[in-house]
């Protein structure tokens, strides 16, 4: 079993930051992959973006230049740093883990952003 824990998701205005945190606890695989995907009532799950434990990145393409992945694999922590944040960028944030054909889900942080 993997535990996720999101922090750092709020409420701020058009064209802020923000970074979001996730720490991974448990059977931790030496190679896996970590990301963020996002949510907004009524609609699917989509990807915003996901590292590797080697480096390897991806990204939606709504958010290329704006946001960017990175991980501190001592840590077992992937963050998401959130730059010109806009209103459609709202939604709750789930990170998530896979290795082994397993994947896992973190509960999820609030991203709010006002025009």
């Amino acid at each position: 079993q993997v535990q996720l824990v999101e922090s750092g998701g709020g409420l701020v205005q058009a064209g802020e930051s923000l970074r979001l945190s996730c720490v991974a606890s448990g059977n931790i695989h030496a190679s896996n992959y970590m990301g963020w995907h996002r949510q907004v009532p009524g609609k699917q799950r989509d990807l915003v973006a996901g590292m590797t434990t080697g480096g390897n990145t991806r990204y939606a393409d709504s958010v290329k230049g704006r946001f960017a992945i990175s991980r501190d694999n001592a840590k077992n922590t992937v963050y998401l740093q959130m730059n010109s944040l806009k209103p459609e960028d709202t939604a709750v944030y789930y990170c998530t883990y896979y290795s082994a054909g397993m994947d896992y889900w973190g509960k999820g942080t609030l991203v709010t952003v006002s025009s």
